[in-house]
């Protein structure tokens, strides 16, 4: 079987696996969600400084924790939380958050995520606004992600979302530039917005 190297060699209605996706040597950043291929757009420069800000953000904070953060890329796996199967060929979802956040440390291997991170953060571009809304939010929900946060660098606000039950996320909160953002599952953790998005600085 020749090497897949190319989005054009996959089949857009098929459904792959992390098995799949590990045989696959294609440059394009893409991500699995629910055995559905989802191209990614290669990020913009104000988006990979907000990821710059946060990590750094996030860097203070983590390093005085046991839970652990990361930057894209970076590759969680999402399984059926019912089902609880974790092989390779029983994963079909693969995505790579902007950043997340992971305290139980079990779920760390050398490949990345294995289950849930406890907060994940994306940043919203023109390429993947609907897909963070919608798709992405469900999916987090679905597979117990506690906390999520949507930036949205345009409105220069960003979407906290919480768990409500065990599957589905309560009404989001939405903070704006000059507002500091508290962390509803680590209790001494503020973003203050202000840093984020300093309009002080031309081209930001």
């Amino acid at each position: 079987m020749a090497a897949i190297t190319h989005l054009s060699q996959l089949d857009p209605n098929g459904t792959y696996s992390y098995a799949d996706y590990l045989t696959w040597h294609i440059e394009q950043a893409l991500e699995v969600i629910k055995g559905k291929i989802f191209p990614m757009a290669g990020p913009s420069r104000t988006h990979q400084k907000l990821s710059w800000r946060l990590t750094i953000v996030f860097d203070n904070y983590f390093k005085n924790h046991r839970c652990e953060a990361y930057a894209a890329p970076f590759d969680v796996r999402l399984y059926d939380r019912k089902k609880s199967q974790k092989a390779d060929k029983d994963i079909y979802t693969i995505v790579q958050p902007d950043l997340c956040v992971i305290c139980d440390l079990d779920k760390l291997d050398e490949r990345g995520c294995l289950g849930a991170p406890d907060l994940i953060v994306e940043i919203l571009s023109p390429g993947n606004s609907a897909r963070e809304m919608k798709i992405k939010k469900d999916l987090y929900a679905e597979t117990g992600v506690r906390e999520y946060w949507i930036v949205d660098p345009v409105h220069e606000t960003v979407t906290r979302y919480n768990m409500a039950t065990e599957d589905t996320y309560d009404r989001p909160l939405i903070f704006v530039s000059n507002e500091v953002m508290p962390s509803a599952i680590f209790a001494d953790f503020i973003l203050n917005l202000e840093d984020l998005f300093p309009t002080a600085q031309v081209g930001s």
